[in-house]
């Protein structure tokens, strides 16, 4: 038995095939996790293999990528089995493999599980499939109906094995593992081995390496966690509501890319704040600077990959912002590590679309600490900030020699245009933010104005498989709104109501009727008032 607790260096030297290293780098995996760096050669070496790990080590990975590596694309055929204890695990599954064969054309997926009709299961075993992801009881139920053969099976894996065992799987398990050919290759997940399933790694595995992974999941109590649910503003005008009303020292921001992290960086500095990047394509003479810089106070605000920040530690950052969610626990608590140094307190924040609730839940039971929901500043709150900021400025200001310098010529001013002394205050700040307003949300609340507002309706719906955050997209996008002129997004089965400014140009709305989202042309069009509407 061999036990890891280090991460290899590149999935370039695992040897998995070009096509699916080039989908690893595009969805920004750079560093395999050690669950992944343990298996992927021993499973491209052909042999069994047990590995005793947790949920949220990122062990999909750990067999999905060999095994799509042997996969014969040009055989439409079954050659691998996932078995997994859950409809919802083999969902998750599926969409894991797609993901990583976004580079292999022609490979098929297909989950299989209960609670779905037949019909589109057997549609799709007709036309072919590579990898079968499914549950033991519907694929029992497909053997014995004759419309799923495993004669071409290369590869089987049983994930979380302990899980099935609970839930009274294993006679399914040794059925199927019967039926499957004599020359296969199985691997056996589980987070514990218990006595039955050991005795079915002893009947149908050869030989079998075994492999744990030591999780590594404490976080320290002296870092509070909380997310956000990502809906309505995007996740850039959240952040910067956080930066603008949330006190802070120093800030690091995880993006799942190196081109996220820079394109972030770039966003950040338009909106008037000092960043800058840290990712695998920073040299280390500059990646120095950009430490040192942070450490020195000189920039408070860095935006990295996880990779990038590994080793990095700064005592002044009070901070983490999971910008984009981990692909693993274990990263995620290498990224919150950053903050609470030398015994001090941090903050860490997540941003999680809902379709990415599942690793939330996985995060808090992998480290054993609940995370708790995040309310959002409100426009009004990074108003009143920027009022409260300018202030301060001021007054630290008034009296000193710079500021006595300008007194001579204001007075000039004032004696031959009978100027207000208010106003002229005024003018001088506007000049010295560029013209910028102070105050930018609207009165009557986060919402804007009721009276500037009007009901909209998209013919898009829960049918079509619509989120609020695909919605918002699109208005901000093609529409050139901002996240909180979007409001009120009620998602019906066949359509959508949403709160827009309701001066919305012609040309505009045109424009927006035409866009597709979720396959289907908005057709947005707005609503007449109606009694008791505000």
């Amino acid at each position: 038995m061999t036990s890891f607790d280090t991460d290899a260096a590149s999935f370039a030297n695992l040897g998995l095939a070009p096509p699916i290293v080039a989908a690893l780098v595009a969805v920004g995996y750079e560093s395999p996790s050690p669950i992944q760096a343990a298996t992927i050669p021993v499973l491209l070496g052909g042999h069994d293999l047990i590995g005793q790990a947790q949920t949220g080590t990122g062990k999909t990975a750990a067999f999905a990528l060999p095994f799509l590596s042997m996969l014969e694309v040009a055989r439409r055929e079954p050659q691998l089995l996932v078995l997994v204890p859950t409809r919802e695990l083999a969902i998750q599954v599926a969409e894991a493999f797609q993901k990583y064969a976004t580079h292999l054309p022609g490979l098929h997926v297909l989950p299989i599980y209960g609670g779905q009709s037949y019909t589109p299961q057997l549609n799709a075993l007709r036309r072919g499939t590579h990898v079968i992801v499914g549950t033991p009881g519907r694929v029992m139920d497909h053997l014995e109906r004759g419309t799923l053969s495993l004669d071409t099976l290369r590869f089987v894996v049983l994930d979380e094995a302990d899980e099935m065992l609970q839930m009274g799987f294993v006679d399914a398990i040794d059925q199927i593992l019967g039926r499957a050919p004599a020359e296969r290759q199985v691997a056996l997940f589980s987070a514990t081995l218990p006595t039955p399933i050991r005795r079915i790694a002893q009947k149908h595995l050869r030989q079998p390496r075994e492999i744990t992974i030591r999780a590594k999941t404490a976080t320290a109590t002296n870092i509070r966690q909380r997310y956000w649910l990502v809906s309505g503003l995007h996740k850039l005008d959240a952040l910067t509501r956080i930066l603008e009303v949330e006190p802070f020292d120093a800030m690091l921001v995880f993006a799942r890319t190196k081109q996220a992290t820079v394109e972030l960086v770039e966003k950040l500095e338009a909106r008037g704040f000092s960043a800058a990047a840290l990712n695998g394509d920073i040299v280390q003479a500059q990646r120095e600077r950009t430490v040192a810089a942070l450490k020195a106070g000189n920039i408070d605000i860095v935006v990295a990959t996880d990779v990038a920040a590994r080793g990095l530690d700064v005592e002044r950052i009070t901070h983490v912002v999971n910008f984009d969610v981990p692909h693993d626990s274990e990263s995620y608590v290498h990224r919150i590590g950053r903050t609470g140094r030398a015994g001090r307190s941090g903050e860490a924040i997540l941003f999680v679309a809902p379709r990415e609730r599942n690793m939330l839940r996985i995060i808090e039971r992998a480290t054993r600490q609940p995370i708790e929901p995040m309310i959002l500043p409100t426009a009004q709150d990074v108003d009143k900030r920027r009022a409260a900021k300018f202030k301060s400025e001021i007054a630290a200001a008034v009296g000193t020699p710079e500021a006595e310098s300008y007194r001579v010529v204001i007075e000039e001013f004032v004696r031959e245009n009978d100027a207000d002394l208010l106003q002229i205050a005024a003018g001088l700040a506007a000049l010295a933010h560029g013209r910028k307003a102070l105050v930018t949300a609207k009165k009557g609340g986060d919402e804007g104005a009721q009276g500037g507002e009007a009901v909209y309706r998209v013919e898009v719906g829960r049918r079509h498989g619509l989120q609020p955050g695909n919605l918002v997209g699109a208005l901000a996008h093609e529409g050139d709104l901002h996240g909180s002129e979007i409001n009120g997004i009620d998602i019906r089965d066949d359509h959508t109501l949403v709160r827009l400014p309701a001066n919305l140009k012609p040309q505009t709305l045109a424009h927006l009727r035409g866009i597709v989202v979720r396959g289907q042309r908005l057709e947005i069009g707005r609503l007449p008032p109606r009694r008791g509407r505000k």
